[in-house]
């Protein structure tokens, strides 16, 4: 378990270890581990100046990026809240968080974000020029904002706060601690033997658990250069995996199907990186077609791995010095319990499915100011209830389903009762029922939506509709329209069935 107090901490060992090694790269910018130090000391002197206090909610709208990277850790240094919030969020989705959270000020990482800069627009937020940050975005000071009651430097303070929507399709603030982030990144670390040599692709979103505690933190802990990109893209994706030497690429599956897909319609059956050590998915199920192409073309295994955001987020992680060639996602994390229990609470024998609940450094300390949900899902003996299927066979875990009707698509958390709920007001639509259908290492959102008497709409004004309302990732990929959904008798929509009115997706598709 780590020592160290504060995430921040992980820079500040390897400033005065190695001061001059390359920490962050972008195409236009290097920081070593001395300059990203000097950097984060500079962003809280300009934070304080905003009027930030320890305690206090601040919202960072963003995308990966030496500023977000930066802003983060100054933000802990300071005993204050980073809510992070992934910049391709619909302005709605925003609007609830920051209505949920409280924040005393919302930051904007525009020098790197178009997306980000829209919303900052939207906001009236002033972008000035910040030291080695560039374009920050920096909207109005709340006043009135009460700051939370924090230790100085304990391990338990609240080190990010991450929203994810649940079953309810209102916001849920996922309080981490640095104990829990900090455990999270050395066992990650670890299980992968990064060393300073390593040279990482931090693509995943750090404004998502993953991208935070496994990509950032785990890199940085260990000395090593974390390559930063905003969004992936298969044809730069696969020059920059050569050209940068990088050795350890984690990503959804959803990036290496397009890798695939990429490979196939430029007529190379290979992909050699030759620095390349690992390759790693997580974020959504993964295919065992996908995984068995994917090794077939980079010459190497996709790792797997399964977790939620709740728990910082891995529970489970295929070990490198145990290829696994079907899709199990491995042994559980070390330092973290597992119990797969039946319908009674009861623990199932090995090999037979049941619910899958976890325990240890990597839970939540809870959900922000959300007593009886917390309640709901962490009981008394500490044990948080994923509500997913699951089963153990000679000591790797297997994920089954989801007890739950969450969406992975493009790696990111969907629940259909969000996008139900956008659906529903339009005023052609009497009702509407969202599902998942897996292909080719995703999940598509499919709608099926049922007008009211006399309504007229198309397929294409509805999905235009929901544009307006959604983020991007959660917008249906198909829209049917149905003569009657059925209900039951408390008026809820059965789904059951839904898939079968749509022929299966070919591959092309």
């Amino acid at each position: 378990m780590s020592t160290l107090q504060r995430i921040s901490h992980v820079v500040r060992v390897w400033a005065e270890k190695s001061p001059e090694h390359p920490a962050l790269v972008e195409p236009s910018c290097t920081w070593t581990y001395k300059q990203l130090h000097a950097e984060i000391e500079g962003a809280k002197k300009w934070l304080t100046d905003s009027g930030v206090r320890p305690g206090d909610r601040v919202m960072l709208v963003c995308e990966n990026s030496r500023a977000l990277v930066a802003l983060l850790f100054s933000l802990t240094e300071l005993d204050a809240w980073p809510v992070l919030v992934n910049a391709h969020l619909a302005a709605e989705e925003i609007d609830k968080i920051r209505e949920h959270s409280g924040p005393r000020r919302v930051i904007y990482t525009t020098s790197i974000s178009p997306a980000a800069t829209k919303h900052a627009k939207r906001d009236d937020a002033v972008i000035t020029e910040i030291g080695g940050l560039g374009a920050i975005g920096l909207g109005a000071l709340h006043e009135g904002t009460k700051p939370e009651s924090v230790e100085s430097g304990s391990q338990d303070n609240v080190a990010a706060m991450i929203y994810t929507s649940g079953t309810t399709g209102m916001p849920k603030g996922v309080m981490l601690s640095h104990r829990n982030l900090l455990f999270m990144a050395e066992g990650a670390a670890n299980i992968r033997s990064v060393v300073p040599e390593d040279r990482v692709f931090g693509v995943l979103p750090m404004s998502h658990a993953v991208g935070l505690s496994v990509v950032l933190l785990g890199t940085l802990l260990k000395g090593a250069t974390l390559y930063l990109a905003p969004r992936f893209d298969p044809i730069s994706g696969a020059t920059f995996l050569i050209k940068e030497r990088i050795t350890i690429f984690l990503g959804v599956p959803a990036m290496f199907v397009q890798l695939l897909q990429y490979a196939k319609l430029r007529g190379f059956s290979s992909l050699r990186c030759p620095d390349l050590r690992i390759i790693s998915s997580s974020g959504a199920p993964l295919q065992q077609s996908v995984k068995t192409a994917t090794e077939n073309l980079m010459g190497l295994v996709l790792h797997n791995g399964y977790g939620v955001t709740e728990c910082s987020p891995t529970i489970a992680q295929t070990r490198i010095d145990e290829p696994r060639f079907d899709v199990s996602v491995g042994r559980v994390f070390p330092g973290a319990q597992v119990k797969i229990v039946g319908p009674d609470g009861n623990p199932v024998p090995d090999g037979e499915v049941g619910e899958l609940r976890v325990r240890g450094p990597n839970v939540m300390k809870g959900y922000y100011n959300a007593p009886e949900e917390t309640a709901a899902v962490i009981d008394s003996g500490g044990w948080f209830n994923t509500r997913d299927l699951a089963k153990i066979e000679n000591g790797n875990l297997f994920i089954v389903g989801r007890a739950k009707e969450l969406i992975v698509h493009l790696g990111l958390n969907v629940y259909p009762i969000e996008v139900e709920a956008v659906l529903n007001t339009h005023p052609a639509v009497l009702r509407s029922a969202v599902i998942g259908r897996p292909i080719q290492g995703d999940e598509q959102i499919l709608a099926f939506v049922q007008l009211s008497e006399g309504a007229s709409v198309t397929t294409n004004e509805l999905g235009a509709y929901a544009a307006t309302h959604l983020a991007t990732y959660k917008r249906p990929s198909k829209i049917v329209i149905v003569p009657e959904l059925q209900t039951t008798p408390t008026g809820k929509v059965v789904k059951a069935g839904l898939a079968k009115l749509l022929p299966e997706p070919s591959p092309a598709q």
